[in-house]
């Protein structure tokens, strides 16, 4: 199983926001900080305001931020609004072909099975796991962002 870029990114918003909790987010910032293009989070915002992942402030001084604290949001909440289909095989897929052996099929029930422990371990990682206790800051803000927040603090 492959994970979409716009997981990925998903996921990266949601980081760059629990770092720097505390404060709006812009998506320029975090396009420049991850070196994506800015209409692209704004695509992948879309999901994560309905969800209710992350909230957006309008006007000039607007932002994004987290919708809840950083330890409520799961791997696997983000996964489930970005995510369209988890078929593992083609059996799996709402239209799939009908297949007599489905309901007793050994191999059906194995992928269900890994499906169900993938899910088991996203359900287990927040958001502020991934970004707590975190000894280099610049993976999480992007470089140009700390060298700024360094020649802000002189």
């Amino acid at each position: 199983m492959r994970l979409t870029r716009q997981t990925n990114y998903a996921i990266r918003i949601l980081m760059y926001c629990a770092a720097n909790s505390g404060r709006l987010s812009r998506i320029p910032e975090i396009a420049a900080s991850y070196s994506v293009s800015e209409l692209f989070l704004f695509k992948i915002l879309q999901p994560l305001v309905e969800a209710k992942l992350v909230e957006t402030v309008r006007g000039r001084n607007g932002g994004v931020r987290l919708g809840r604290a950083a330890a409520e949001i799961t791997l696997f909440d983000v996964v489930r609004v970005t995510e369209e289909s988890f078929a593992m095989a083609e059996c799996f897929e709402n239209d799939a072909v009908d297949c007599p052996l489905i309901d007793s099929c050994a191999l059906n029930a194995a992928l269900r099975k890994a499906l169900g422990a993938f899910f088991e371990v996203l359900e287990s990682y927040t958001i502020e796991d991934l970004v707590k206790d975190r000894t280099d800051v610049r993976l999480l803000l992007g470089i140009k962002d700390m060298e700024r927040q360094i020649a802000a603090a002189n």
